[in-house]
């Protein structure tokens, strides 16, 4: 509780997410007298989520940057086990990939040819982690609290005002107060509150991928590799166990995330294309229903699953794709979360949100006393934002479009693997990190352009041939050796790849 009606600070951040809190934090060591308005409480019901190596790439730097040593303990799946064990997290050692069709069982052969995992750490201990978010979220709050920054929960921001600083107002059950900042940070990872604010727009017509979420978290989910095993499928060279991974199931229609964790709550979850037929006018539980009859193997693995006490049903998102129309104006940014979204395929939104995060802490650090390179600063932040969405944009829509041919899938994601790879070596040389996922490479953007151009010729054909599918992959092959440092697309490997994270 306030111990009076106004308070005064430098920076105001509304949401009090791990971006929100991570920020505040971070902009507290820098020296800005910082606060945190957050609507709701923590912890609070948030759907699971993965790091990535370029996230912990990204929390390892912040920790020794910004002088927050026990952020490291996060970075690595072994040193978050040894330091923090009562925070709930799952082991992560990559991305795996299993095709599923229509009215059929799962079947592979021994060339995987249904099959794609990805490894991205050489053992457990290295691994990243699932993030239950909202347990890690609460313990960013408690050290929001911890180093004094000003928390100000179940506080609900009315009206905005800059003359010439902002004047908000806001409202919480003691009663209402007023909060003075020379500069306000939008966290809170959705356009509403901006739009109610500043009258800046959200909205999703720029988009090629068109998808949305059917999911919960349950208990009792079957283990994946124990259903292979059932089903006489080999396992045994495999570089790790897929449930220990961000396990996706592709279908036709979308694909499916499973995300295990260490207390035996498993995130589940079908994101789907908006467009699908057969799925338009199903209520969220007919659709959920509809979608395990389809695909038999899927079923089998919610046989025996129970919801999980939150969120305790199955909750259905609107369309995913969003963007606000600004990313900054006079005194105010948001962060990539509320910027926009595309869609969480490749477990890409930690490291994007941090990356942000970064980018804008020093913008405010070098420049926050002086408004016109303040400015300068702010618009290239803007540009960088809606480059990384727009190239993550086009990968993923790549994705939605190859999900019915596996083969294509494969080769077309080896376009994303490629990039991260590339954006790791920035980060491993200490260079400027730049775009994330290198949206700033001339030559990544004109790859991917290109191979979507020739994937959408492809596709012209319902029943691409398997000529046209093997020109296609050798092409991808060839124009990622430039960036390819893990053998991707080495035919030897027959889509298992033991490491894939960047080489010198």
């Amino acid at each position: 509780m306030p111990e009076t009606n106004e308070q005064h600070f430098d920076i105001l951040i509304a949401g009090a997410g791990f971006a929100g809190s991570l920020t505040a934090l971070i902009l507290h060591n820098q020296g800005f007298k910082v606060c945190v308005v957050e609507k709701g409480r923590h912890p609070r019901f948030a759907i699971g989520e993965s790091s990535t190596p370029i996230a912990d790439m990204q929390l390892r730097d912040i920790a020794v940057k910004y002088n927050l040593p026990w952020l490291h303990d996060f970075s690595r799946y072994g040193s978050w086990q040894q330091a923090h064990p009562e925070i709930v997290c799952g082991l992560k050692r990559g991305f795996s990939f299993f095709k599923h069709h229509p009215g059929k069982d799962f079947t592979t052969d021994a060339d995987h040819k249904n099959e794609l995992l990805v490894a991205a750490s050489v053992d457990d201990v290295q691994s990243d982690t699932n993030w239950m978010r909202s347990d890690f979220d609460a313990f960013l709050v408690s050290k929001v609290k911890e180093t004094g920054i000003s928390y100000f929960d179940l506080t609900e921001i009315i009206s905005a005002q800059r003359n010439p600083g902002w004047v908000f107002k806001c409202t919480r059950n003691d009663g209402d107060m007023v909060i003075h900042a020379a500069f306000y940070i939008d966290a809170t990872g959705g356009g509403f509150l901006l739009e109610k604010l500043l009258g800046v727009k959200t909205s999703s017509d720029s988009f090629l991928t068109d998808s949305f979420v059917v999911c919960s978290h349950f208990h009792d989910i079957a283990r994946w590799t124990e259903i292979l095993k059932k089903a006489n499928i080999p396992v045994g060279d495999f570089p790790y166990d897929p449930d220990n991974s961000a396990l996706h199931h592709i279908l036709d229609e979308g694909w499916i995330w499973m995300l295990r964790f260490n207390d035996q709550r498993t995130s589940f979850g079908f994101v789907l294309n908006c467009q699908e037929q057969s799925l338009k006018g199903l209520q969220t539980g007919q659709i959920w229903d509809a979608m395990l009859e389809k695909y038999p193997t899927v079923k089998n693995i919610l046989n025996a699953a129970r919801l999980a006490a939150e969120p305790g049903k199955i909750i259905q998102s609107p369309r995913l794709q969003r963007k606000v129309d600004r990313c900054f104006g006079p005194g105010w940014a948001v962060l990539p979360h509320t910027a926009g979204f595309v869609d969480p395929l490749f477990s890409s939104g930690i490291a994007h949100s941090i990356s942000g995060i970064q980018k804008l802490a020093g913008i405010l650090k070098e420049h926050f006393n002086n408004p016109d390179a303040l400015y300068e600063g702010l618009k290239e932040y803007e540009h960088s934002i809606f480059a990384e969405l727009k190239l993550a944009d086009q990968l993923i829509a790549g994705c939605f479009r190859a999900m019915p041919h596996f083969e294509l899938f494969t080769a077309w994601s080896m376009l994303y693997f490629a990039a991260t790879i590339a954006y790791e070596r920035r980060l491993m040389r200490k260079e400027l990190p730049g775009y994330f996922l290198c949206a700033d490479d001339p030559y990544v953007l004109d790859i991917v352009q290109r191979s979507y151009t020739d994937l959408l010729k492809i596709l012209d054909n319902p029943k691409p041939s398997e000529e046209a599918i093997t020109q296609f992959t050798d092409l991808i092959r060839e124009r990622i050796k430039p960036i390819n440092t893990a053998g991707l697309l080495d035919p030897s490997f027959k889509n298992m790849y033991k490491h894939t994270v960047a080489v010198f």
